[in-house]
């Protein structure tokens, strides 16, 4: 019975290249895929805003909008058209993070690819599910 042990396998300076940019592009999409997170619920805020509005019956009741640190009262068409414009803005930014996340995750595959064609079983690059 032979056991089989941890190979020696030499890591080189560029193999610790890899490594740290896999490792930096893993952190950077987990912070993405929550800043994703934040801004899918802000849009999910203003979606449900929008809706409620919708339901007012008074045309003539001013609406408070926050604008930074001050509420402005609005009529109800002002403020569904910058709850409008606020979404849109909230959904191309989204949109953005999705893209940049998308292009990690082919920049991560490459690495995948080289690291474990040179260290197989040596190496774990599969992220903690916790």
């Amino acid at each position: 019975m032979k056991i089989m042990g941890v190979e020696d396998v030499n890591v080189t300076f560029a193999d610790q290249q890899k490594i740290n940019k896999f490792a930096r592009n893993t952190n950077r999409m987990t912070e993405l895929k929550n800043e994703i997170e934040v801004k899918k619920k802000s849009l999910q805020n203003l979606q449900d805003a929008s809706d409620d509005l919708m339901m007012l019956d008074d045309d003539a009741l001013l609406i408070p909008y926050q604008i930074g640190d001050v509420f402005v009262s609005h009529t109800q068409e002002e403020t569904q058209e910058m709850l409008e414009a606020a979404k849109e803005t909230l959904e191309q930014e989204v949109k953005g993070l999705e893209e940049r996340v998308s292009a990690i995750q082919q920049v991560l595959g490459d690495l995948k690819v080289q690291l474990y064609a040179k260290f197989g079983n040596n190496i774990n690059l599969e992220a903690d599910e916790s």
